[in-house]
């Protein structure tokens, strides 16, 4: 087990803090890590996989920050019904190399294949197909836990520690491994549909007339369309491609996992380069060159879900300050809400090039999950924009008014305050954190940021 002092920051790269990076090789190493944690004196710590949450999930200023990556087997495969045994360390990109030879693909990825299995569930990942098959912790079976008291525990999915964890950032522990339930799929490609929306109205008309004909659906939005263009998005909704529907040569290796990738983005970006300007011409850019309606087009899988995974270190293009990313849920009987709060935007002219809505089907267990039934949108801004966050703090109140939430794993600024209002069952998982975790082992710049 290695151990060294480090700054620690999000994906968003923001607020960076010093902590202990510890790296245990194996479960008894993790166990001992813990035990440090918690003797006396000591800050506590926390949990981090690959690093993608935005904010400050993973961070722990002034004490540890367990790196889970060398935790890094997948156990059993089993390819007839689909479940596999994995460490939390595994990434979705590795599980992705080892199962779509054997015809089965994750349940749910967020916009990066590079997020672990214990961040995914201690995020409570979503992707483009929460309206039909929900968060990630919907298709984990069970999950072993490493406890503060040095106990592993293993949880089912149903009971109540597992639905503290699923969503809690890792507040209730280190998730050591998972059972999980894949899904089926015949090719590696994916069958795409690609069509403009003039506004917000016609888009949200769009995804709901025809959402449950698709697995997957997801709409890049232009937050700096104004007028009778506020809202004008670019629609894609895919199904994973058939065999029958791949042309002759690509049925030869029909479930080949073979990735892009282009060169990183510099480690030196100039600051403002993406300005309101810049931002707007890439999004009339965008817009224009999208296909009016464009159908059944084959794409690979990476094309289809992570675009932004071939550039390695993207988000460097943001500069030194680093980015925010926000994303809020407002439920179905909502959608004035949402139409104030994009003519907010698009009024205030944020420069974000990588706005997408979504729409979420049923709720899930976990108690700090963050998907409801609704409408919800992700935005990126540069953290330099003047007045930022009295603008969202004042984002965060239309959303909490109109009983909606902002997501965990992107923050890096919500008010304690707030996270009572958009999350009703804090008080539960307060109760159970304390009688489980009584000391505060477990510990984040998040958690204490929000007084979890």
């Amino acid at each position: 087990m290695s151990v060294d002092t480090v700054s620690v920051t999000g994906w968003g790269r923001t607020a960076p803090t010093t902590a202990r990076l510890v790296r245990p090789r194996s479960y008894e190493e993790a166990a001992a890590a813990v035990r440090a944690c918690g003797a006396h004196g000591a800050r506590g710590g926390i949990a981090r996989g690959l690093g993608r949450a935005y904010g400050d999930a993973a961070q722990n200023a002034g004490g540890s920050v367990l790196d889970m990556t060398a935790l890094n087997r997948v156990h059993t495969v089993d390819a007839r019904t689909g479940v596999v045994v994995c460490d939390a360390g595994v990434s979705l990109h590795r599980l992705m190399e080892v199962l779509l030879p054997l015809g089965w693909f994750v349940p749910v990825t967020p916009g990066t294949r590079y997020v672990t299995v214990g961040g995914a569930i201690g995020a409570d990942i979503h992707g483009k197909n929460h309206h039909g098959s929900g968060s990630f912790s919907r298709h984990v079976l069970s999950f072993e836990l490493l406890t503060a008291d040095g106990e592993v525990r293993t949880v089912p999915a149903g009971t109540p520690l597992f639905d503290a964890t699923a969503g809690a950032m890792g507040l209730t522990g280190v998730i050591l491994a998972a059972t999980v339930q894949l899904l089926p799929v015949e090719t590696s490609l994916m069958s795409v549909d690609t069509e403009r929306a003039t506004d917000l109205d016609d888009l949200m008309a769009r995804l709901t007339a025809t959402d449950g004909q698709y697995r997957y659906s997801v709409a890049w939005i232009d937050l700096l369309a104004r007028g009778a263009a506020m809202g004008r998005s670019v629609l894609t909704r895919g199904e994973h491609a058939p065999l029958d529907a791949l042309p002759a040569r690509a049925r030869r290796a029909p479930l080949a996992f073979r990735p892009g990738r282009l060169p990183a983005a510099p480690s030196f970006v100039p600051e403002g380069l993406l300005g309101r300007s810049s931002v707007g011409l890439f999004n009339e850019l965008w817009y224009r060159r999208a296909p009016r309606s464009r159908v059944g087009e084959l794409q690979k899988m990476s094309t289809f879900f992570h675009p932004l995974d071939g550039v390695p270190h993207w988000n460097r293009i943001y500069g030194r300050g680093g980015f925010v990313q926000y994303q809020f849920v407002v439920g179905y009987g909502q959608e004035e809400t949402l139409r104030r709060i994009v003519g907010r935007i698009s009024g205030r002219r944020c420069p974000s090039f990588l706005a997408v809505l979504k729409r979420f089907g049923d709720g899930d267990p976990g108690w700090l999950s963050f998907p409801l039934p609704g409408w919800t949108l992700a935005l990126d801004i540069p953290a330099n924009m003047p007045g930022l966050g009295a603008f969202l703090d004042d984002l965060d109140e239309e959303v909490a008014g109109a009983g909606g939430r902002v997501y965990l794993a992107k923050d890096s600024r919500l008010r304690p305050e707030m996270l009572a209002r958009m999350y009703p069952r804090l008080p539960e998982f307060r109760a159970l954190r304390a009688e489980l975790d009584p000391r505060s082992v477990f510990t984040s710049d998040l958690s204490r940021r929000l007084s979890l």
